[in-house]
C-alpha cells in the first residue's frame, strides 16, 4: 500500500501566506479603498509628532545630548512610539479579527504576527520620514551607528508584540484589565527616558527605573544617534527576555485556550 507524504515545507509556506494575506487585510481595514489612504496612516501619527518636537523645542531650547532638541526628542519618542502602537494593535487582535477566526486555517497567532508585522513597518516608515526631515532641516551630519539602531528599534517591536500578545488573552478575560493597563501605561511616556537621559536622575530613582524595559531602549536608539552618549546602562539581554518572557506566555495561554477565545 502507498502511503502519503507530507512535504513538511508546505506548512511554514501556508502559514506566511495566511499572514501575508492578513496584512493585506489589515492594510485595506487601515486605510480604505484607496492605495493614497495609507500615506494618512502615516502622516497622522508623524504630524503629530512633528507638532510636539515644535512645542517642546520652543520651551525647552538645549537639550541634555547635543545641540539640536528636535533631534533629541524624536530619539526618543520614535522608539516609544513604536513600541506603544505595537503593544496596542496587537492587543486588539481578537477583538478585531473574531470573525475571521471562524476559519480553521487562521489563528490568532496569526492575526498577531500579521498585526505585528504591519505596525512595525508603519511606524519604521514614519521615522525614516521624520529623521530624514529633521536632518534635512537643520543640516545636519551625524555619524549614525546603524548596528544599534537596528537593535533599538527591534527591541521595541519586539517588547510590543510580547506585551500586546499577554494582554490579547488578559483583555478577554478580565476586561476590567484593559481600563487599569490604560491607567498604568499614561506615565510610560514621563518615566522612559524621552525627555531626559537616564543619567541625569538622581542614584536611588535609577535603581528602580533601570527595570523599565523602555529606558533601554530609548538608551540605545540615542547611542546609535549620538556618538558622544555611550549609554553605559543598557542592557538589550534583559529587554529580550522580558519580551520573550511575557510574549511566550502569552502564546501559551492563546494555545490551550483558543477554542474559548474564538467561541466567545
Amino acid at each position: 500500500m502507498a502511503m502519503a507524504v507530507t512535504n513538511p515545507g508546505r506548512v511554514p509556506f501556508q502559514r506566511l501566506r495566511i499572514i501575508f494575506a492578513l496584512i493585506l487585510r489589515e492594510m485595506g481595514a487601515k486605510t480604505g479603498e484607496s492605495r493614497w489612504s495609507y500615506l494618512w496612516a502615516v502622516a497622522e501619527p508623524l504630524g503629530g509628532i512633528v507638532l510636539l518636537t515644535i512645542a517642546f523645542g520652543i520651551m525647552l531650547v538645549r537639550p541634555p545630548i547635543g545641540h539640536n532638541f528636535a533631534l533629541f526628542y524624536a530619539t526618543g519618542v520614535m522608539p516609544f512610539s513604536l513600541y506603544s502602537a505595537v503593544a496596542a494593535t496587537v492587543a486588539n487582535s481578537l477583538q478585531a479579527n473574531r470573525g475571521l477566526l471562524t476559519y480553521p486555517v487562521v489563528t490568532i497567532l496569526d492575526t498577531i504576527l500579521a498585526r505585528w508585522i504591519l505596525e512595525t513597518l508603519t511606524n519604521i516608515v514614519i521615522a525614516l520620514v521624520l529623521f530624514t526631515g529633521i536632518f534635512w532641516i537643520y543640516d545636519l551630519h551625524l555619524i549614525l551607528r546603524y548596528d544599534r539602531l537596528i537593535q533599538a528599534f527591534g527591541v521595541a517591536s519586539l517588547l510590543g508584540l510580547g506585551v500586546g500578545t499577554l494582554n490579547c488573552v488578559l483583555f478577554f478575560y478580565f476586561p476590567i484589565w484593559r481600563n487599569i493597563w490604560s491607567i498604568l501605561n499614561r506615565p510610560m511616556f514621563l518615566i522612559s527616558a524621552v525627555m531626559f537621559t537616564f543619567e541625569s536622575l538622581p542614584p536611588d530613582v535609577r535603581a528602580w527605573m533601570h527595570y523599565n524595559p523602555l529606558i533601554h531602549v530609548v538608551g540605545e536608539a540615542r547611542v546609535g544617534f549620538f556618538g558622544t552618549y555611550r549609554g553605559d546602562y543598557v542592557n538589550l539581554p534583559y529587554v529580550l527576555g522580558f519580551s520573550a518572557a511575557l510574549f511566550l506566555l502569552g502564546a501559551i495561554l492563546i494555545q490551550r485556550n483558543h477554542a474559548r477565545l474564538i467561541q466567545n
